[in-house]
């Protein structure tokens, strides 16, 4: 059976990272992620979103962004094991033994969980008849902006992903309106101010009652406010995009032999950021400790300590890592 010394499971942006450090120190290792490609929900759910919040960036796309770890990954010999569910994680003398959905098995030495928040779906509009027009200008996912050239579009939602997706789809847009129940926008502040600053027209507080198919294939769409119910709009769109957030659920990691403590849907973790069984690390939105912000920059940063910290347990007398400034990469080693 395979031995690694740590076996990354999550292929997200986090968990890519990580396997890049590892292979920056020269350790064994494998990345597992569920879906065809890494990338998680920057891939899946918002490759035109700009990112905000990576150092060295003003503001990158998301698949850009992806692109640019893919690259990175290739600097060194990584397994990448993609399509491949781990559906048990087991530990016997202290090594663990890894079982996925397509028959495979395999072992590590430490094991860095890096799934997110789990698996993930779009929190569903709850209105009538909605879901019968996704795919006929109703969408939960924007993966490319230049769908919506020259069209008039409508967002729904009021947190940091409508609010960028509103001022993103903009640029292209013919129009571009905004819907929030809300008077106030719960994005960051500078996001929320340059919605403020564009022509995005927004309708608050207001929520949709009604969404129909028109003859001409446009959307005609009701709003009613919040606080004067009869103080209806009906608007005549090409496309609604929902953006209510998304439910996540980590059901494959519960089914796992190995329980670390965990909260809902992650794993409390020490300043090493070991979960509760030695060996097994958790980082990104899988992991929590108090005071940690759920954000890509923060995953980053926790990849090399959780790396570091792993390398430590199945040798500790390897010494630390040295300036990657003074490294020399040949051939995908270090010299």
């Amino acid at each position: 059976m395979e031995l690694y010394d740590i076996a990354i499971i999550g292929g997200g942006p986090v968990g890519m990272f990580a396997a890049f450090y590892a292979g920056l120190r020269d350790t064994k290792t494998v990345l597992v992620e569920s879906l065809p490609t890494l990338g998680g929900q920057v891939t899946a759910l918002y490759p035109e979103k700009i990112i905000l919040d990576v150092a060295g960036f003003a503001g990158v796309k998301g698949s850009a962004f992806i692109e640019s770890l893919n690259q990175q990954l290739k600097l060194f010999p990584v397994e990448i094991k993609t399509k491949t569910t781990v559906t048990n994680v087991q530990k016997q003398h202290e090594l663990f033994t890894i079982t996925t959905d397509n028959n495979q098995s395999f072992q590590a030495k430490t094991v860095i969980v890096t799934t997110g928040k789990g698996s993930f779906e779009p929190r569903k509009i709850q209105v009538d008849g909605v879901e019968s027009l996704i795919g006929q200008g109703v969408h939960y996912f924007v993966t490319n902006k230049q769908d919506f050239v020259d069209h008039d579009v409508v967002i729904a939602g009021g947190g940091d992903s409508a609010v960028d997706m509103a001022t993103m789809l903009n640029e292209v847009t013919a129009s571009t309106r905004i819907i929030h129940r809300r008077d106030t926008f719960r994005a960051m502040e500078q996001s929320v101010n340059v919605l403020n600053n564009s022509t995005v027209i927004k309708e608050t507080p207001k929520k949709i009652v009604s969404v129909n198919k028109q003859v001409d294939g446009k959307l005609a769409i009701t709003l009613a406010h919040v606080k004067e119910p009869d103080d209806i709009t009906v608007l005549s769109v090409d496309d609604l995009i929902i953006n209510y957030g998304f439910l996540s659920k980590n059901q494959t990691v519960q089914s796992w032999d190995i329980q670390p403590t965990h909260d809902g849907q992650v794993f409390g973790v020490n300043q090493q950021l070991q979960t509760s069984i030695d060996g097994v690390f958790a980082i990104g939105d899988a992991s929590h400790y108090i005071g940690k912000a759920d954000l890509i920059a923060v995953g980053l940063g926790e990849a090399p300590n959780a790396v570091n910290a792993a390398i430590n347990a199945f040798d500790p007398h390897r010494g630390g890592p040295g300036h990657s400034s003074a490294m020399i990469i040949k051939n995908g080693h270090l010299e």
